[in-house]
């Protein structure tokens, strides 16, 4: 494909975009005031209507999550959230590829950009790397999903923020046993208990799923565990404790394909997945506390967790001369991590000009303890040219790294909500954070010096928002605010643009971010609703992939960048029984300064105006759902994601594609017995999509595979004691 650089503004539109559009026209004339769904979110930390919140930012109910999929991954519900992508890799070692508004585009494993939630309790890192596949959706509740200015009350890289919430038991003891099968050998198992016995509320959920993958070399297994004890003081102050395990033994990596491989068998592994034999082993345990006290005055919130995890990945870096170079990582990589964390946090609510009034502090600390170890991933000599005869492949070898790293977060946040009058309501916080790094080397031998170390980050980020409420029924709000990001430890781990040099990357900086964004939230009539925004957003000393080679990325600032899009989602009770939901997003994520990328030995220059990789352009999700009892629905969705530039000087893309899904339900109650059914198709149509890219990937190994079509049958039998 030829290189791409658009400067004017040319949105391209689907078929469901423009329907979309032509529904909210229909109906803007008959908005009037009326009874709003009661959906209260917790995003902001005070907890609010959605409806009410100055910011973009949806709730996933439970019953929606549990007809999306099998409850594996985000992707399969957070599709419908306008300027969130969630894109599944169809590979569990490398976890889901997710991006808010553009921000964690960039990463090629893991969760960066993006901030991770569950309970309170962050799954993101203090360098602001995450992992979701942590994330129980067996027992979740609900998600809510923040996103813009508003974020950056998160610290950090909040470039969005993703909370999942576990549900609390039910009233009555129950036990609910649950199966789902889909293809490629897919089945998950799952067992739930909860209820109540005095004071304690409890849930525990357990959970297994196998799958044989539906690309060669991608079988996976997850064993889970989420459990919440939640006790109910006299006083009327709660304590919950909430703990997750997790544990991902050999997990395959089958690599990206090529657009040579992808077109000769979409389904296939890369050739070195085998003969390295790519997996990894993922093990995680969490437990967290947190103590909710109501006072005289307003509320009192203390939390505190720890955690462990583990991961040992076997990549698929060539056994040669350069690996078996002092300076050279090796191609395994074992990590051995801890985690822990504090917050604490105080509302206060008053009157001020005889008008509400609530004022919110707390201050944060979190710190991550790692033992990190690099060994060659096979065992006997090498040459240049590669392995010898005899040469074992794809099996732990000699030590080539060894090093203990600390990443800390010491944040301190403040936020007023006042409403000024009955019509105006104003918002507005602050938080500072400071961000450090250390690394102590050692593996220091003859050609690889001590590379001990450190850096720290700090900065001030402001958010406002003001709402004005014209009518009952509308309201419209303009946020602003700044951001920051800091690069993760893996990406100031080295340095030069040969990336063969030791040492820390001290030159990258933190990206700063500087947002705006416009907002409508209109009640429409038959108990519909409508919320569209617009958002700006210009980022200085964005951080790029400056070479991807050899195994080892290194990384750099390429200046000034652009995010400007829309957003749209709509809720409309059609007729009794009849129900639409509808989102559409347009991105457009631009890079403003020319810079230099290399690939494969080759420098390129990236002209400014060229598209950031990883973000779609548009994306548009549309739900038909028919409830004509409480025991059965039925439903059409159709999903849309536009085009997906693969590498920073935009020569290679995903294509964009249309999906649509069949689901129908059924639950029933016999006595103490309840059943829920669920049959989903999805991708009716059978299309072969790419449904993600590997960012700037060095061997230009971008693209990961989607299967056809599939069908998933899952039931779920429940007895109450």
């Amino acid at each position: 494909m030829a290189a791409l650089n658009i400067p004017s503004f040319k949105p391209r539109f689907s078929v469901m975009t423009l329907a979309l559009g032509a529904a909210l026209i229909s109906q803007a004339h008959h908005a009037h005031a009326q009874a709003l769904p009661d959906v209260v979110v917790t995003a902001t930390r005070t907890p609010q209507a959605t409806f009410d919140v100055g910011a973009s930012v949806d709730a996933i109910s439970g019953q929606a999550l549990r007809s999306a999929g099998p409850l594996v991954n985000l992707s399969e519900a957070l599709t419908r959230v306008p300027g969130l992508s969630v894109l599944n890799r169809q590979n569990y070692a490398q976890d889901l590829q997710i991006s808010s508004r553009g921000f964690g585009a960039r990463s090629t494993f893991g969760v960066r950009g993006v901030r991770l939630y569950a309970d309170g309790i962050p799954l993101t890192m203090p360098d602001g790397q995450g992992q979701a596949s942590s994330i129980d959706l067996g027992s979740a509740q609900r998600i809510e999903v923040l996103r813009g200015p508003m974020s950056a009350l998160y610290g950090n890289a909040a470039g969005g923020v993703i909370q999942v919430f576990t549900e609390d038991g039910p009233p009555t003891p129950e036990v609910s046993m649950g199966y789902a099968v889909s293809r490629d050998g897919f089945h998950r198992e799952s067992l739930k208990l909860g209820g109540e016995t005095g004071q304690l509320n409890y849930l525990i959920n357990a959970s297994h799923f196998e799958t044989n993958g539906f690309r060669d070399h991608s079988a996976a297994q997850r064993d889970q565990v989420n459990a919440k004890l939640k006790w109910s003081l006299q006083d009327r102050s709660t304590l919950t404790v909430v703990g997750s395990y997790l544990n991902m033994p050999e997990v395959q990596d089958p690599l990206g394909l090529t657009k040579e491989e992808l077109a000769a068998n979409r389904q296939q592994a890369t050739g070195n997945a085998h003969v390295y034999n790519t997996r990894k082993d993922i093990a995680n345990n969490q437990v967290g506390v947190v103590y909710e006290k109501p006072l005289g005055f307003g509320d009192l919130r203390l939390l505190g967790y720890t955690g462990t995890r583990q991961a040992l990945q076997f990549q698929s870096i060539p056994a040669n001369n350069t690996q078996n170079a002092a300076a050279h990582p090796g191609g395994i990589i074992d990590l051995d991590r801890t985690f822990a964390g504090l917050d604490a946090r105080l509302t206060w609510r008053t009157q001020l000009a005889s008008r509400p009034f609530s004022l919110t502090g707390g201050v944060n600390f979190d710190q991550m303890d790692e033992h990190r170890q690099g060994f060659e991933n096979f065992i006997g000599p090498v040459t240049g040219s590669g392995p010898s005869p005899g040469t074992v492949l794809g099996v732990r070898g000699e030590l080539k790294r060894d090093e203990d790293n600390r990443a800390r977060n010491h944040d301190q946040y403040l936020q007023a909500h006042w409403d000024l009058s009955e019509q105006w309501v104003a918002t507005a916080g602050v938080r500072h954070s400071r961000v450090s790094f250390n690394s102590a080397d050692r593996y220091v031998v003859a050609g690889n010096g001590d590379d001990s170390g450190g850096m720290a980050f700090s900065a001030t980020t402001p958010v406002a928002s003001l709402m004005w409420k014209p009518v009952k029924g509308t309201h419209l709000y303009i946020t602003g605010g700044r951001s920051f990001e800091t690069p993760t430890l893996n990406e100031v781990a080295y340095q030069g643009t040969s990336g063969t040099a030791t040492g820390w990357n001290t030159g990258l900086k933190a990206s700063r971010g500087e947002h705006l964004e416009l907002g409508l939230k209109q009640a429409l009539a038959d108990k519909g609703l409508l919320n569209v925004s617009v958002f700006n957003t210009r980022t200085d000393d964005e951080i790029a992939v400056d070479v991807n080679a050899g195994g080892r990325a290194t990384y750099k600032n390429v200046g000034r960048t652009r995010r400007l899009g829309a957003e749209a989602a709509l809720q409309w009770q059609l007729a009794p029984g009849w129900s639409l939901y509808s989102s559409a997003a347009w991105t457009q994520a631009r890079y403003r300064d020319p810079f230099q990328s290399t690939a494969m030995g080759t420098t390129t220059t990236v002209p400014g105006g060229n598209d950031l990789p990883g973000v779609p352009d548009r994306t548009t999700y549309a739900e038909l759902l028919w409830r004509p009892s409480a025991a059965w629905h039925a439903a059409v969705e159709a999903r849309h994601t536009g085009r997906i530039w693969a590498n920073d000087v935009n020569t290679e893309a995903a294509a964009s594609y249309t999906l649509w899904a069949l689901r129908a339900g059924w639950v029933h109650a016999f006595g103490d017995w309840r059943v829920n059914t669920l049959l989903r198709i999805d991708n009716v149509t059978d299309q072969h999509v790419v449904g993600s890219v590997i960012v700037n990937e060095g061997n230009r190994r971008y693209y990961e595979p989607s299967p056809g079509r599939s069908a998933l049958f899952s039931v779920q039998v429940s007895k109450a004691f």
